[in-house]
């Protein structure tokens, strides 16, 4: 497993968590709590400041490699509005987004 969630990825941050958690934090919420980032792959509370939202399904059962993303990798987060948004997570929703991943040489 990769986190305290299957798929919750560890990243680094900032300093402070909230001093009331959230009881539910949507999927696919970026939180920053402490030195840490992370994305949360399922309905959870958290006490993380939340600062965006992912479109794409970190975590799917149903999926051959049930987590997106392995320990090492590399995230880059790019804004996009909603428009573009709602129409990745349709496509992700339906297994037809392409995710862009780019193989980092040693």
């Amino acid at each position: 497993m990769l986190g305290f969630l299957p798929g919750f990825a560890y990243l680094g941050g900032m300093n402070k968590k909230l001093n009331t958690p959230r009881l539910n934090l949507e999927v696919g919420s970026v939180g920053i709590g402490g030195e840490q980032t992370g994305i949360y792959p399922l309905v959870s509370p958290g006490g993380w400041r939340i600062i965006g939202r992912t479109p794409l399904k970190l975590y799917d059962i149903n999926r051959e490699d049930t987590i997106l993303y392995k320990a090492g990798d590399y995230i880059k987060f790019i804004p996009i509005d909603k428009d573009e948004f709602y129409e990745i997570e349709n496509l992700a929703n339906k297994g037809k987004y392409e995710l862009k991943i780019l193989e980092r040489s040693a």
